[in-house]
């Protein structure tokens, strides 16, 4: 075990990469990404948020408690539903790990269930940690497999996680997330696009664990994907502090509006936000509240599309963040979002 997550609570299927790789500035970041290297081979220096930032974030779990603890409940019901009493969950690192073990906590408290919870790697354009799934398969029953994760952006992961299973058809390939506004989850809390406050900070809600790595200097052929531990950040890890006042809910959960997505609908905006602000790359493009957080976090922003400049209670913390990063704020007739991040093209600079 890396990290600090409780052993109890989640196996970590990741190597420990820390101290091997050198972390790089955003812009030198975004540089080498867009001139074709694979965001995976990289690890971002974290962001450290500032403390009206931080303000803004605690603010957030605040008002937004209640309904990530009903969309914990209303998601875990499916799966239980779906799965019966013996549970793997597999939850995909970084974003859906805390996630899992809401999700865990609720099914052993509500449902006296024996949930196994593994997380593991999966990256866009390399595909699933195929080391991890077979560890799991040596394990675990496929048929109580379930994977997980926090929230939708375009669906990009969940075609990703549909392709990768092609090798392992006995595993069920859909996602469970809490707000799944692009329509392509298997099971969901809700297809509302709310803020799930895990998405405001990076590693210290996540176990203090970086984002996903490979690099086949440092990942051989028989590694788990990598993971760096960051160690200097034990005074401000919040993970359990996240946990903890989501799950202070689950005994009296909210109830949720039945809500409803278009299959695939998010995928649909994302090509006509493409269309109308001319951007050949879909990659460019990240919608829902999770995503465009990220963008400010983690990449250059070109401008972030709200549904409305005074939505505080859903972006009060977007707009803190965008005046921060000096990214413009910019309404647009959003459908299945509330935000969507744009990320700047260095060749038009």
């Amino acid at each position: 075990m890396f990290g600090t997550y409780k052993p109890q609570d989640v196996t970590i299927l990741l190597k420990d990469i820390s101290g091997l790789v050198e972390p790089l500035g955003t812009a030198e970041r975004e540089k080498l990404i867009q001139s074709g290297r694979h965001y995976s081979e990289m690890l971002p220096l974290e962001y450290e948020p500032s403390e009206k930032y931080l303000r803004a974030y605690f603010d957030a779990l605040n008002r937004f408690s209640k309904i990530t603890a009903a969309a914990v409940a209303n998601v875990s019901e499916k799966i239980f539903i779906d799965k019966g009493k013996n549970i793997a969950l597999v939850s995909l690192a970084r974003a859906g790990t805390p996630v899992g073990i809401l999700i865990k906590h609720f099914l052993e408290k509500k449902f006296s269930c024996d949930v196994a919870h593994y997380t593991i790697s999966i990256i866009r354009g390399r595909g699933i940690d195929q080391n991890a799934v077979k560890f799991i398969l040596a394990r675990e029953n496929p048929a109580q497999i379930q994977f997980v994760d926090g929230w939708t952006g375009k669906g990009a992961i969940q075609r990703e996680l549909s392709a990768a299973m092609k090798i392992f058809p006995q595993i069920d390939s859909g996602l469970a997330v809490l707000s799944d506004p692009a329509g392509v989850a298997k099971f969901c809390g809700t297809h509302e696009d709310f803020l799930i406050a895990s998405s405001c900070l990076n590693s210290t809600v996540s176990g203090l664990l970086s984002r996903t790595f490979l690099r086949n200097d440092i990942i051989g052929a028989e590694d788990f994907h990598g993971a760096a531990f960051y160690k200097e950040l034990l005074e401000k890890d919040l993970t359990y502090q996240f946990i903890g006042a989501i799950e202070k809910f689950f005994d009296a959960p909210i109830e949720i509006k039945n809500s409803s997505a278009e299959k695939n609908g998010g995928l649909v905006e994302v090509k006509k936000i493409a269309a109308d602000f001319k951007i050949n790359d879909i990659n460019l493009i990240k919608p829902g509240i999770g995503e465009a957080t990220r963008v400010l976090l983690r990449r250059l922003p070109w401008k972030i599309l709200v549904h409305s400049l005074t939505d505080e209670k859903n972006l009060g913390h977007l707009y803190r963040l965008a005046k921060e990063k000096g990214a413009p704020l910019e309404i647009y007739p959003l459908k299945n979002y509330k935000a969507c991040g744009l990320i700047r093209r260095l060749a038009d600079n």
